[in-house]
């Protein structure tokens, strides 16, 4: 009989966490690009160049790929979120630059993938209990500590509301599908969610959400 001990410690290896770590990355990757449904267990195996026992070998089941994934996705997700509060640049409004950044975030591979999961939970409860521990972590943490102050630098409901706004504006619009003027469109768009940030932090002159700058071309 196989002692599981034994078994843990093979799949602690180095090589063995790098090819754990080149699944995981396959597995993000193809969440994003094909969709939670079709990046099924053997073609994120065949993506990550693993036959079908080295695959199963380190993920058994749906279950265990998918509870892996969550956390690398999840990881994946704040570390790109504390890269950009990090990056700054001097001089810059760093609410406008946390706009900016988690509006490119939501459109990199992490957060396309965690987006695939999230609408595959709406009728896969396996899928729903799995990723609502990541769900209410990255609500909880407001984006990330960081990240989230430089939103605002407040707190109370007035400030929770500018959070918010943002976030939520900016994850409705990356869902959408805009069939015209795309980009002109979302530049209106960002400038207006930057502005009603400013308002409801008390931030500058800002009286008006609409600049007479963005008028529709």
């Amino acid at each position: 009989m196989t002692d599981p001990n034994q078994t843990s410690a093979a799949r602690d290896t180095p090589k063995s966490q790098r090819t754990r770590a080149r699944i995981l990355d396959c597995a993000m990757r193809l969440f994003a690009e094909i969709g939670y449904a079709a990046a099924t267990n053997p073609r994120i195996a065949e993506e990550a160049k693993l036959t079908r026992g080295a695959m199963l070998y380190h993920f058994p089941t749906r279950e265990a790929l998918v509870d892996a994934a969550v956390d690398h996705i999840q990881a994946a997700r704040l570390a790109l979120l504390a890269r950009s509060a990090d990056q700054v640049p001097a001089g810059a409004d760093v609410a406008e630059h946390a706009i900016d950044s988690y509006w490119a975030a939501l459109r990199a591979p992490p957060f396309i993938a965690f987006a695939e999961l999230e609408a595959a939970a709406r009728i896969d409860p396996n899928v729903r209990d799995r990723i609502a521990a990541a769900q209410s972590e990255f609500d909880q943490a407001q984006l990330g500590e960081s990240f989230s102050r430089m939103l605002s630098a407040g707190v109370g409901a007035r400030f929770q509301a500018s959070r918010d706004l943002a976030r939520f504006m900016l994850e409705g619009l990356a869902r959408a599908t805009l069939t015209y003027d795309e980009e002109a469109r979302v530049e209106r768009l960002l400038t207006v969610i930057k502005r009603a940030t400013h308002i409801l932090n008390r931030k500058g002159p800002t009286q008006d959400l609409w600049p007479d700058d963005a008028a529709p071309r």
